[in-house]
């Protein structure tokens, strides 16, 4: 399926450059990931999404709506506010 000279032509091709053994370890690796995406391509869209769910959605909690906390006493401790609203810097 996936040959030490496929491996070697992507490496050329990629400008990399791999030792026998990298060669090797790379070529099984490639390998390794076209068999998953193999396994990947028969998927059974067909199979109800629930039916792969393991949680059981009785024993979950109930959902209980609980007031919120007063904007007052959780902004009360921040530096900088701007519209009741937390003010952090910018990160690019």
């Amino acid at each position: 399926m996936f040959d030490s000279e496929l491996t070697r032509h992507l490496a050329v091709l990629s400008k990399l450059s791999f030792t026998d053994d990298e060669l090797a370890k790379m070529t099984s690796d490639m390998t390794d990931i076209i068999a998953l995406m193999d396994k990947v391509c028969d998927f059974n869209p067909e199979i109800k999404p629930y039916a792969l769910d393991a949680v059981d959605y009785k024993d979950l909690r109930k959902d209980n709506h609980n007031p919120s906390s007063e904007t007052e006493n959780i902004i009360s401790n921040a530096k900088n506010i701007k519209n009741n609203s937390f003010v952090v810097p910018k990160v690019v």
